[in-house]
């Protein structure tokens, strides 16, 4: 499949929101059991979440796919693909932590502290392990330099070891490991705070 198809990445636009909606459904919530009744709903939440966000055109936000295109008929022209095209996603935006909401270690965070954040990667089911979230991980470094950050955070929870062998890949470090009342009381999975330090020149250009 790899020599048969490129991807493209772009920012997404309002005519994307079913596709992109349908892949993290698909991507983080499962069809089997009671879930196959209450993902309908799940599913519902997310598009309004996602469609909210798309068309708040906040300045430090930004909703990100990728696409498959036959390499025979490959064109930087790709006004006219169709959103099933569509085969990955992952959401950038710019947060500050304050407030005792998790539990932590150590105490990364200053009051006020603006940093960017990564969230919702995913890839469709019949298009992993071919590059596409990597691609993803790269744009996305890329918009962040030019919102003036050298860095990017992420969550990953600690028992999702094919994710964390991937940023591991793409040189995400770990920066704490975040004990929340659920983790403590319940012994639900920790979330782990990833970090990627880099520059342009690491980067390079993208248009």
């Amino acid at each position: 499949m790899s020599n048969e198809f490129s991807f493209f990445i772009r920012v997404a636009q309002s005519k994307d929101i079913n596709s992109i909606t349908e892949i993290l459904t698909n991507s983080f919530y499962s069809c089997q059991g009671i879930m196959g009744y209450v993902r309908p709903f799940l599913r519902l939440g997310i598009y309004e979440d996602l469609r909210n966000r798309i068309r708040s055109k906040s300045e430090h936000y930004l909703c990100i796919v990728a696409m498959v295109v036959e390499n025979t008929e490959f064109t930087w022209d790709v006004s006219n693909t169709r959103e099933q095209n569509l085969v990955g996603t992952v959401e950038i935006d710019v947060r500050s932590r304050s407030g005792m909401d998790v539990l932590l270690l150590n105490s990364w965070q200053l009051d006020n502290f603006e940093y960017a954040y990564l969230s919702n990667l995913a890839v469709d089911a019949n298009y992993r392990k071919l590059g596409v979230a990597q691609k993803l991980l790269s744009y996305c470094e890329h918009k962040v330099l030019g919102w003036g950050f050298c860095e990017l955070y992420l969550h990953v929870l600690e028992n999702n070891y094919i994710a964390r062998r991937l940023y591991d890949k793409a040189g995400y470090q770990l920066q704490e490991v975040e004990w929340t009342f659920g983790s403590l009381l319940f012994g639900q999975p920790r979330k782990l705070l990833l970090r990627k330090s880099f520059s342009k020149e690491g980067v390079g250009s993208r248009e």
